[in-house]
């Protein structure tokens, strides 16, 4: 059995959020999604931590004695915290001034909901996520104006960030304006240009930034692209990882049969697919070393933990134990791969 202990195994919680609701399935409760996590098991390792979100599941406006009763419950399980989902939809991060500002509030209040956790001791590693919450269509009616507005209001959130100790990670998915290719989320963090500011790379949603999806200009692999071609694939990766790596401080493991999908409110965005599809265009556990290792094949070390996203799964996948046992051995593969040891 490998020995590594890092990165730390943690499942996300919102795939019981994302896409469910009105127009779809019901959403699964935050209790079964942790005991679904708590109960998996392969070879005697489990997972050590779950992901959070701050909306649905949870309430951004929490109180302190909340929080610990969180804290309390999650640590029942024997899990830790680490990321955190800021609920910033309400306001997108190029729309008006008072929208913006309700993004950047939202920001703060997720902030203190991390800091908090971390002080308790339950959060040992982790970042607070975001996105635009913009369309790629609404961004396209004013590309200039647009990116200016969203690094502006991504430049506050940072500023607020850093008064919590928190650092930002910009979530790399295709429905996201001014995210939405793997060009326009450089040009993005280049130019908030903030200490705390990082990229979020989720292995589902990178992997339409080499097709691209939503922004055809910006495509890395051929048109019509032949997936047993293994080479171009694993050069077209190692283009975008080059590019987006030195910024990623959260990663998600994840597989993607190469479409869209969506489901609920969600935009149509990366396919997340079973860990074990066999339409997976992902070598999961190989090609998650694009983004562990720099281009000497180095681990960077870069974050602590990394995470499995799985969203708009049916609700009978969502609760059958054998999907989150397959789950954790693809996880458990990646970190003997791509991990190390820490006593």
């Amino acid at each position: 059995m490998n020995e590594n202990n890092y990165p730390k195994l943690h499942n996300a919680m919102w795939p019981g959020v994302v896409g469910k609701g009105p127009g779809s399935e019901p959403i699964i409760p935050f209790d079964t999604m942790l005991e679904k996590t708590a109960a998996a098991e392969v070879d005697g390792v489990k997972f050590d931590g779950v992901d959070l979100a701050l909306f649905e599941h949870l309430d951004i406006n929490m109180s302190d004695d909340d929080i610990k009763r969180l804290a309390d419950k999650v640590g029942g399980y024997d899990l830790k915290i680490g990321s955190l989902v800021a609920p910033i939809w309400g306001g997108p991060a190029m729309g008006t001034k008072e929208e913006r500002a309700q993004f950047v509030e939202m920001v703060r209040k997720s902030c203190h909901i991390g800091q908090k956790l971390s002080e308790i001791g339950i959060r040992p590693s982790g970042v607070v996520r975001i996105d635009s919450a913009s369309s790629p269509t609404a961004w396209d009616a004013d590309p200039a104006g647009n990116s200016k507005l969203i690094v502006q209001t991504f430049q506050e959130a940072c500023d607020v960030a850093a008064e919590y100790g928190e650092k930002l990670a910009a979530e790399g998915e295709i429905c996201w304006g001014g995210m939405h290719s793997w060009k326009t989320m450089l040009e993005t963090l280049e130019a908030v240009d903030r200490p705390n500011m990082g990229f979020q790379a989720d292995m589902a949603h990178t992997l339409l930034y080499t097709m691209g999806y939503n922004r055809e200009q910006d495509r890395i692999l051929p048109e019509n692209f032949d997936w047993s071609d293994r080479k171009t694939l694993n050069d077209a990766l190692k283009t975008l990882t080059k590019a987006l790596r030195p910024w990623t401080i959260d990663f998600h493991v994840a597989q993607n049969d190469g479409t869209v999908f969506g489901s609920g409110s969600h935009d149509k965005t990366g396919r997340h697919c079973q860990a074990l599809d066999p339409n997976g265009k992902l070598d999961v556990a190989h090609d998650a070393g694009y983004w562990l290792r720099d281009e000497n094949g180095q681990l960077t070390k870069a974050f602590k933990h990394i995470c499995w996203d799985g969203c708009m799964f049916p609700n009978e996948v969502m609760t059958r134990p054998q999907t989150w046992n397959d789950i954790l051995a693809t996880m458990i593969k990646v970190r003997q791969l791509h991990g190390w040891y820490e006593a």
